[in-house]
């Protein structure tokens, strides 16, 4: 059993992710991360608030100190919303697209994940404060499938990561689209978190020309891989669904790229 998110809902948002978080929270897909265009997070559920919590969050010098838990019975499930400092209290009813409050750029993020809003369903017999324990999520709208060569150039970057012009979206804003793999879209993070997701068509998981991991179902194990950019590894590529702007992004600390550098990922394994 899933829970599914309308097309509505998810244009609300530039971006999102099933499977590119290293919690276990998004374990086979069971968490979808949403990230809005603004520093309010608009409401991908509607229903009863039913509680809000402060929670502590790890330690990081670019991060708060606290996190945020909404809980919003929707009549069929309770979603689990974080990462939003919370305007609404208990009791209140919310729509699809109301404000919940101000994004947090919280502890659990890597440094070169930007804010969002992260939602799960629970069952109403299960423990919505736990971390693990949602439901499978899935999207309506079908995201499609970008090819790419392993090539591109950087047009924006951060301290901890670059993105490059390729991919691009052939469509903007009619349609979400992710990174080709046989046909299907891959989601997560290579190889830097443990696992990733194959959504869509396609039985293989294929990224710059190389078999980078094994698909059980829409979930997938990464091999032991090492991502480069013109020869020098890095973190690894940040993999996600884009509903205009799109290209691939290259993380990790020790990036030492700038815009307007042409860059070749490669995908190699230890030897």
């Amino acid at each position: 059993m899933s829970v599914s998110l309308s097309r509505d809902v998810l244009f609300q948002y530039y971006r999102f992710s099933l499977y590119n978080s290293p919690f276990p929270a998004h374990d086979e897909g069971c968490a979808i991360d949403l990230y809005p265009e603004t520093e309010t997070a608009p409401s991908p559920v509607a229903g009863k608030v039913d509680d809000t919590r402060t929670v502590t969050a790890p330690s990081k010098p670019y991060a708060a100190e606290h996190d945020h838990l909404i809980l919003i019975d929707t009549g069929t499930h309770v979603a689990r919303i974080l990462h939003v400092d919370p305007s609404v209290e208990t009791g209140d009813r919310v729509e699809v697209g109301d404000s919940l409050g101000e994004l947090v750029r919280a502890g659990f993020f890597a440094p070169w994940v930007p804010n969002h809003v992260h939602l799960g369903f629970r069952e109403y017999d299960a423990n919505p404060y736990r971390a693990s324990g949602s439901l499978p999520v899935s999207v309506e709208p079908s995201v499609r499938p970008v090819s790419w060569d392993g090539t591109g150039t950087v047009v924006d970057a951060g301290e901890t990561w670059v993105r490059l012009d390729e991919p691009t979206h052939p469509d903007p804003a009619e349609y979400f689209v992710g990174l080709d793999s046989d046909g299907g879209v891959l989601d997560g993070g290579f190889p830097h978190y443990d696992g990733g997701g194959l959504l869509g068509e396609g039985e293989q998981a294929v990224l710059a020309g190389a078999t980078v991991g094994t698909v059980s179902g829409r979930t997938v194990t990464w091999d032991d891989c090492r991502v480069s950019a013109n020869g020098t590894p890095v973190t690894g590529v940040a993999l996600f669904c884009a509903r205009d702007q799109f290209g691939i992004k290259l993380v990790g600390r020790e990036i030492d790229l700038a815009v307007g550098d042409a860059v070749e990922v490669t995908v190699s394994t230890p030897t």
